[in-house]
């Protein structure tokens, strides 16, 4: 059973950035690729990005892409992303997924006030 859990929400101006944090637990972490999704009050969830095993293949979804950077420390069994000029439609809850296990964390709420 793998365990995930988010960090680093908040509430931050238009322009601003944060960093998120997911945790991974139960299992080898540098041996699983890792995605993000996000969900905005009223939409589906989507797909914001994914990183493989070792960081070489990354994918961005084109409303983030130039804005959002994932990275993982396969050491620290944590992935990130790093979120830079973040805009209002920005605004959802955050969630790391492990697709091998079709496990989700709680998510973490990111709120871009303009």
């Amino acid at each position: 059973q793998v365990q995930l859990v988010e960090s680093g929400g908040g509430l931050v101006q238009a322009g601003g950035s944060l960093r998120l944090s997911c945790a991974f637990s139960g299992r080898t972490f540098s041996r699983y690729a890792m995605g993000w999704f996000r969900q905005a009050p009223g939409k589906e969830r989507e797909f914001v990005g994914s990183i493989s095993w070792n960081g070489g293949t990354i994918y961005y979804a084109d409303s983030v892409k130039g804005r959002f950077t994932i990275s993982r420390d396969n050491a620290k069994n944590t992935v990130y992303l790093q979120m830079n000029t973040l805009k209002p439609e920005d605004t959802a809850v955050y969630y790391c997924y492990v697709p091998r296990f079709r496990s989700w964390g709680q998510g973490t709420q990111v709120t871009v006030s303009s």
